[in-house]
This record gives structure tokens, C-alpha cells and sequence, in this order.
């Protein structure tokens, strides 16, 4: 489930916090970095589970309903949404219990939200649509719950606080993980039960190992990469940059050296994007121009062994230099020289 796009912005927030602590121990950031990103597998279990919780909340609703009709000798209530297959299955999940029991995680605390939530869906056109739909299938009931994600869970604000409050990793995490929760139950199979395979954690060993790489290179080697821009803004005081520029465009350096088989144009636009959430306005555009602008240099005095495609014709009048992102002059980041480590390679 942990894919590179967490995993670069992860690295982006902890080296940027690497550099704000007065106690530069990279081993600790190291596992400060490994704990955040499984504070994001942690949120895709929860998150699953609040599904299983709305459904016992719609059990207990059904009951007191079926007792009233009883007493009053009235057509007894459907009970589909209440013992809906999909949801079922998911809260006979084995791997969803052994992590739900082994984190000693519940949606208990939050029992009032829980009861909210659940009043919203059977409120909404989605539960009455399916209610007064004559299908009775697993797939419908599967669909459901996907579209009742999407349209009351996946954007509350009021659910976003809560998990703020939780953890202060989540408040990133949520729109990355919502994509991976929507993912799970569209892959939900019957036929499976209880067994039905969540995401695991890593796909591979190979990104945990990309992760450690990455964050190592970046401070290790931040000297080096720091030259790099400090070549590249020649025309201006290097030290206008944004603190966070200089971090994102660290950490990309880090990637375009470290890791040969990336190619230089997704490491670039997968950056940018990130210098559009963290960082200002014009961040991205100049990152864009700056990085590469360094690669091609790199490639052109044989420092990098990797190839782009060749530069779109400039334009005749009215051509600019990448402009350093606005707001008044910040330091740049403190590089990691000093430190005892051996140097990362370079590919």
C-alpha cells in the first residue's frame, strides 16, 4: 500500500524537520521516517474498520426498529443495509481483526461520530436508491459502500479532525489513503471471505529499501546537491530560495544520482507536484525550470548517466530564467557536512 508518492512526501516533511532539529541524529530520523509511513498503514486499517462500525451502529437501529414493529404489529424493517454482504465479509476480515486487535484500535472513542455518520448515509439519496432497489447481490452491496465512501466519508471535515487529533501524521495521509481504501473495496471478491487479502503494507521489500536510500542520500549528500543549485541560480542570491524549495529540489537531486533506473522526467513532475502542496504558489514552476536545468548540466559534464529528451525550441522574444519563489529572503538549508556517516554513492 506504502507507494513512492507517500514515500516522497514523507521524506520531504522529515528532512525538512531533520534540518529544524537542533539534534541532527540521521539514525533517528531514519526511524522517525519508517514510523510515519506505517502511521499510514495504520489509517488504511481505521479507516476500513469504520465501515464495520457504521454497520453494527445500523444493527442496533434495525433492532430497536424490528421490536417497535413487533409490538405494533407492523411489516418488520429490511435489514439489507444492516447485514450487507460486503460489509460482513469486511468485518470478518482476519487481517483486518489481527490489526485491529493488535494496535487495540476501536471506533469507541468516537461512538457519537459513529452514530452521525451513519444517521447522514440513511438520510441520503445513495441509501434510499439502494434500499429501493430490487437487486439483491453482492455487488450491489459492494457498490454501495464505495460510492457511500466517496460521498460521505472520503471528504468530512469532521472525520479529517478527528483523525487529526489521533495522530498528526494522518492529516497528510488521508487523501492518499482514501484512494487506497476505495481501491480495497472494489477489489473485494465473495467467493474469498474472511480470507480476502487486504493491501500489505510494502508491495515489495523493494520500496522500504528505496525509502531508506532516498532520505540517507538526500542528507548525506546534501553538499553536493546544494552546489548543484547554487550552480544553477547563478544570476541570483541562491539564498532568496524558499526553505522548502531547497529541500524538495535536495530530495529530487537525491533521487535523479541515486537511483538509475527512475526516469529524470517522473522524478521531476512527481517533485513539482509536491512543491504545489507544500510550498508556494510559484514553487512549482520554478523547481520545473531549475531541476532541469541541473540534470541537463549533469548529463552534459558526464556526472550523470542518464538521458532526457531534447529541450523545447525557446522562444524568440520574451524567454525568462526561472524566478525564485516569492516571499522575503530565507537561509538556505544547513548542509550535513560534518557528519560522520560514509557518503552515499552516486549511480
Amino acid at each position: 500500500m506504502i507507494n513512492r508518492e507517500i514515500i516522497r512526501i514523507k521524506i520531504v516533511q522529515l528532512t525538512y524537520a531533520y534540518y529544524q532539529n537542533g539534534n541532527k541524529n540521521i539514525d533517528s530520523a531514519e526511524k522517525e521516517l519508517f514510523f510515519s509511513l506505517s502511521k499510514a498503514y495504520d489509517l488504511y486499517n481505521y479507516l476500513l474498520s469504520l465501515i464495520v462500525s457504521i454497520t453494527k451502529e445500523a444493527r442496533k437501529h434495525l433492532e430497536v426498529a424490528q421490536a417497535k414493529a413487533r409490538r405494533e404489529g407492523e411489516k418488520e424493517p429490511s435489514q439489507k443495509f444492516a447485514y450487507n454482504r460486503f460489509a460482513i465479509q469486511l468485518e470478518e476480515n482476519k487481517m483486518l481483526n489481527d490489526f485491529m486487535e493488535t494496535q487495540k484500535k476501536s471506533w469507541d472513542n468516537d461512538i457519537e461520530f459513529v452514530r452521525k455518520l451513519y444517521k447522514q448515509i440513511a438520510d441520503s439519496q445513495t441509501y434510499a436508491d439502494y434500499m429501493a432497489d430490487t437487486e439483491d447481490s453482492y455487488a450491489a452491496d459492494r457498490e454501495l459502500w464505495r460510492k457511500i465512501y466517496r460521498t460521505l466519508i472520503q471528504e468530512n471535515e469532521e472525520l479529517d479532525a478527528i483523525l487529526e487529533e489521533q495522530s498528526l501524521y494522518w492529516n497528510d495521509d488521508k487523501e492518499i489513503v482514501d484512494t487506497f481504501v476505495l481501491k480495497t473495496i472494489k477489489r473485494f471478491d465473495e467467493k474469498n471471505g474472511a480470507k480476502q487479502e487486504l493491501l500489505p503494507e510494502y508491495d515489495n521489500e523493494e520500496d522500504r529499501d528505496y525509502a531508506r536510500k532516498l532520505f540517507r542520500a538526500a542528507i548525506l549528500n546534501a553538499d553536493e546537491y546544494q552546489r548543484y543549485m547554487s550552480e544553477a541560480s547563478h544570476n541570483w542570491d541562491f539564498n532568496r530560495l524558499a526553505y522548502m524549495d531547497i529541500v524538495i529540489m535536495q530530495i529530487a537531486l537525491a533521487e535523479i544520482m541515486t537511483f538509475p533506473t527512475i526516469p529524470i522526467s517522473v522524478t521531476i513532475n512527481e517533485f513539482v507536484d509536491i512543491a504545489k502542496l507544500y510550498s508556494t504558489p510559484r514553487s512549482g514552476g520554478y523547481i520545473n525550470g531549475m531541476l532541469d536545468a541541473i540534470a541537463r548540466h549533469l548529463i552534459a559534464t558526464g556526472r550523470l548517466m542518464k538521458r532526457m529528451a531534447e529541450p523545447k525550441a525557446k522562444k524568440a522574444q520574451g524567454s525568462e530564467e526561472p524566478q525564485p519563489a516569492d516571499g522575503p529572503a530565507t537561509s538556505s538549508v544547513e548542509p550535513a557536512s560534518g557528519n560522520n556517516e560514509e557518503q552515499t554513492n552516486n549511480q
